[in-house]
């Protein structure tokens, strides 16, 4: 196992068992792990982010820490969340996290999360200019959330 996915394993154990938020001192982690602080910074801004449903807080200084919390929101409240923040361009790489985290907390069922891959991915879109691609999959995809709502 990676160096990265230990990392994020330990942080997903604690949301679950501290009530759905974690609060870690970087330093701390780093040294239990054997690792940079550096390291840590990097899973959490790279698999924790709002598009992976949760919220990241840091208080620097001598007892510094970093909060991480699970979004908690009812369904339609969490995807019409979704659908505000998604602006008028996204990528594939963020459409499918969006995707994946909804299906995650079973917001979206496995089949309508299945579609929603496969009509907002890059090969879909292919007859689309490259340049208009992220803005029609934004609008695809806030479409479908409203269809679902």
């Amino acid at each position: 196992m990676s160096l990265s996915n230990s990392i994020a394993e330990m942080i997903m154990a604690l949301l679950e068992s501290e009530d759905g938020y974690a609060e870690i001192q970087r330093n701390e982690l780093a040294q239990s792990l054997g690792c940079v602080p550096s390291q840590i910074n990097y899973v959490i801004s790279s698999r924790f982010t709002p598009e992976q449903g949760y919220i990241v807080e840091s208080r620097r200084g001598g007892g510094g820490y970093i909060r991480i919390s699970r979004i908690k929101l009812d369904r339609d409240a969490t995807l019409m969340h979704v659908i505000n923040n998604v602006g008028m361009s996204l990528d594939e790489k963020s459409c499918r996290a969006n995707i994946l985290n909804l299906a995650g907390q079973r917001l979206l069922d496995g089949v309508s999360a299945k579609i929603m891959l496969a009509a907002t991915s890059d090969i879909c879109l292919r007859g689309a200019l490259r340049k208009n691609r992220d803005e029609i999959r934004a609008a695809m995809f806030k479409q479908m959330l409203l269809a679902v709502i």
